[in-house]
């Protein structure tokens, strides 16, 4: 295990939809201030660095610097989005529940960042982002197969921000977990 400094090398927030509230969850994740207040498109995609200390649990100073891709969702991009997944460890969908046009769209978003890259299914977190003052119906979510078997969070700033920055540090630590178990088969087979 590397019990020291771990990078990831990117977590991308796929492109999923146009006014989805990504970029608001990625300057929220990161604690970034950047573009508050106003709704400006992502335009292809933007990058987030940041520092994450005692992410792993473990109070020894150990931290993790995370790259967050936040991927802009409009279409014209997608000749770039394999670009974009290179290296990638992990895979954010962000969708607002309460658009149908979301809901159909998700599995080709899936498609696209999870199966067609070499990322499992435990590496992808699927996330109802809930805008401001909207009805926030987190009971009635149905997904068809093969999403309804990927770790689904709901997320609303305004009723729970700290329940929402706690389900994404529960999901980079798992990340961190396959990210050493991955290093640690690879340390074994080169001595083996």
């Amino acid at each position: 295990m590397w019990p020291w400094h771990i990078k990831f090398q990117r977590v991308s927030f796929a492109p999923a939809f146009c006014q989805s509230g990504k970029s608001v969850l990625a300057n929220f994740v990161s604690e970034s201030v950047e573009g508050i207040g106003s709704y400006s498109p992502t335009q292809g995609v933007r990058i987030l660095e940041y520092e994450k200390p005692n992410l792993n649990g473990n109070s020894k100073g150990a931290g993790c610097r995370i790259e967050l891709w936040d991927c802009s969702g409009d279409q014209k991009f997608e000749t770039c989005w394999p670009a974009l997944m290179k290296d990638s460890h992990g895979v954010m969908i962000i969708f607002n529940p309460e658009l149908p046009s979301h809901l159909k769209e998700i599995e080709m978003w899936y498609s696209c960042f999870v199966q067609q890259q070499p990322l499992l299914d435990s590496q992808c977190l699927l996330v109802a982002h809930h805008k401001p003052g909207s009805a926030g119906d987190t009971e009635n979510l149905s997904l068809a197969y093969p999403l309804n078997k990927l770790k689904l969070i709901h997320s609303n700033l305004e009723e729970d921000p700290e329940d929402v920055r706690m389900e994404f540090m529960k999901y980079f630590r798992s990340i961190i977990t396959l990210i050493n178990e991955s290093r640690e088969r690879e340390e074994m087979s080169i001595i083996s």
